[in-house]
This record gives structure tokens, C-alpha cells and sequence, in this order.
């Protein structure tokens, strides 16, 4: 009488250990090192620009903040125009899409410091502020998009006319 085979097809084999030749790992996900980069340049110019706005139009402790404010309703007003003109008027590189909008618009624009500013003033026992800040800032920076396509595209369809 013949032994039982295991699930390898091989007589006296244990049960318990897989004789089968595993197949080719997959290969890793390749990183787009250019992209990566000029994502990384870009937001280091947003930040510095960022900063900058901070230092010429320092915010006072307690205070409402206009600078955050301005900065992240001015940069969504800037990527409004960006997508219509890198979309609808001029065939760009494919590096410049993420390094303007990812890396210096991201940069540039701040909701993390707008999320720690909300805090700060309801820890202020200004809670109102805080969130007359938060549904300003939400409403502003969206009509600053669609203000500008909408501009945007106007400027266009006239000067092509």
C-alpha cells in the first residue's frame, strides 16, 4: 500500500511544512524622486513666503488672526488661477503642477497654523472668535477658488476674443 501524498505530491513528505516554490515577490512601488522634490522646494519657497507675511504682519496674542487668514484666503485665490491657467490655457511641464501647487501653495497656505490659532483663542476664552474664525476662513478661502476660476476664465475668454 502506497503512503498518502501531501499537498506537495510527494510521498513521506510532512503535512505540516509547504514544499512550494514561492513566486516573485513583487516589485517595490517606484518613487517619483523628481516629483518628490520639487514638491519639497516648492513648499520650502510657500513656507519662507509664509513666514514672511508673518513677520511683516505679526499677529497680537489674543487677537484675531488676520495674517493666517489673509494668507490661506490669498492662496486658494492663487490656486483658483493656477488650475484654470495650467489646465485650460497653457500645456506646462510635468513638474510644474506639483511644484506650484503642492509645494508652494502648500506651503504656503496654512490650515494647521489656522487649526492651532482656533485653539489658542478658545483656550483665550474667546471662543466666539474662534469660531467665527473657523466658518470665516472655511467660507472665504472656498469663494477665493471660485472667484478666481471664475475670473479667471473670464480674462481668458477675452483676451482670446
Amino acid at each position: 500500500m502506497e503512503e498518502p501524498a501531501d499537498r506537495s505530491g510527494r510521498p513521506d513528505a510532512d503535512p505540516d511544512v509547504d514544499l512550494s516554490v514561492p513566486g516573485r515577490r513583487p516589485a517595490r512601488p517606484r518613487v517619483p524622486w523628481p516629483v518628490v522634490a520639487v514638491v519639497a522646494l516648492g513648499a520650502m519657497c510657500g513656507a519662507a513666503a509664509r513666514y514672511g507675511a508673518s513677520l511683516l504682519w505679526p499677529t497680537a496674542t489674543g487677537g484675531f488672526p488676520w495674517t493666517t487668514f489673509a494668507v490661506n484666503v490669498s492662496g486658494c485665490a492663487l490656486i483658483g488661477v493656477f488650475m484654470v491657467v495650467i489646465t485650460e490655457v497653457w500645456t506646462a511641464h510635468r513638474l510644474i503642477r506639483p511644484f506650484v501647487g503642492t509645494g508652494v501653495l502648500g506651503g504656503f497656505t496654512t490650515f494647521s497654523t489656522y487649526a492651532v490659532d482656533i485653539e489658542r483663542l478658545v483656550d483665550a476664552g474667546r471662543a466666539r472668535t474662534g469660531m467665527a474664525y473657523l466658518g470665516l476662513t472655511l467660507l472665504a478661502a472656498l469663494a477665493a477658488v471660485w472667484a478666481a476660476v471664475w475670473v479667471t476664465r473670464r480674462v481668458v475668454a477675452w483676451r482670446q476674443a
